[in-house]
């Protein structure tokens, strides 16, 4: 088996289906770009910078950071592509900071387990907040590596990863300006829903876990958007298995195993200079290798 520095080609075939699942919930239904390109373009690029990979990372996230910024740049260079609702996210913000604001629990987990729908209100999410959201509850990436796959610092991997979510729930029922009247509650409700990641992920102190369970327990508002946000998270969570099972595009194109393969390769006796009538040498690759259709 021949080696590129850091990884072998098995190991880069290993990584392509997630990779290739990632770039098609990244690129949406809304960008008209097409995620078999962006999939083959960031095999090309790995191939040919090998030699600069040193295992400081993990390969997933070697290769998960390209395609995020590869998908950036088309985004800035294409004006096609549709740009976040600055308005719609800033509502939506200031929806989740007012204590009277909730959910319907029901329409929301209804509608998560329509998977054309949490697809389209992903799509709806800027970028780095949906890029956060499928590192995280699809591929199963941990805060730490979705920062370095972002180039940004642990806190604001952690708050991308909740305005995500909380942006999801909203879309998903519908209702940004939904309220309901608060009694007094034992701790502030957007301080309770700040932690939403902490308490789902247990890296709350005890006394601050036990504070905001109590909040849980008798506040109006916010149990409804804790069960969403769970019921979203786990919904996000079950499109790997889904997709994989029913959706055959979620199969890796061969055109781009196949370069794989072709450029790691170990040489044939063709190859070699003195097992043909001539010295040969192997004619490149065409930049990019034929679509699969």
């Amino acid at each position: 088996m021949v080696s590129t520095p850091g990884y072998t080609h098995d190991d880069l075939l290993a990584e392509l289906p997630g990779l290739h699942r990632y770039a098609r919930h990244l690129v949406g239904t809304r960008s008209g770009v097409d995620p078999d390109d962006l999939v083959q373009d960031v095999v090309e690029r790995a191939l040919a910078r090998a030699d600069t990979f040193r295992g400081e990372s993990s390969l997933r996230t070697w290769l998960h950071r390209m395609l995020h910024h590869r998908f950036l740049d088309v985004c800035r260079r294409d004006r096609s592509v549709p740009t976040e609702d600055a308005d719609l996210m800033a509502r939506i913000e200031a929806s989740w900071r007012d204590d009277a604001y909730t959910v319907d629990l029901d329409a929301v987990l209804h509608r998560v387990e329509v998977g054309d729908d949490l697809r389209d209100a992903l799509a709806h999410l800027p970028v780095p907040m949906r890029s956060a959201v499928l590192l995280h509850d699809v591929e199963g990436l941990t805060v730490a590596e979705i920062a370095a796959i972002q180039g940004i610092g642990l806190p604001a991997a952690k708050q991308r990863l909740r305005r995500g979510r909380t942006a999801l729930v909203s879309l998903l029922d519908g209702q940004i300006d939904r309220r309901r009247p608060t009694p007094e509650v034992p701790l502030r409700c957007w301080k309770a829903r700040s932690l939403i990641g902490d308490y789902l992920a247990d890296e709350l102190a005890p006394a601050r876990r036990v504070a905001v369970e109590t909040h849980l327990g008798a506040c109006p508002t916010c149990p409804a958007l804790y069960a969403a946000l769970v019921g979203v998270r786990d919904a996000a969570g079950r499109l790997r298995g889904a997709d994989d099972a029913r959706d055959p595009n979620s199969v890796v194109p061969s055109p781009i195993a196949d370069l794989v393969r072709a450029r790691t390769a170990p040489p044939t006796a063709d190859d070699r200079p003195g097992y043909a009538d001539s010295p040969t040498t192997r004619p490149p690759l065409p930049t990019r290798a034929p679509r699969a259709r």
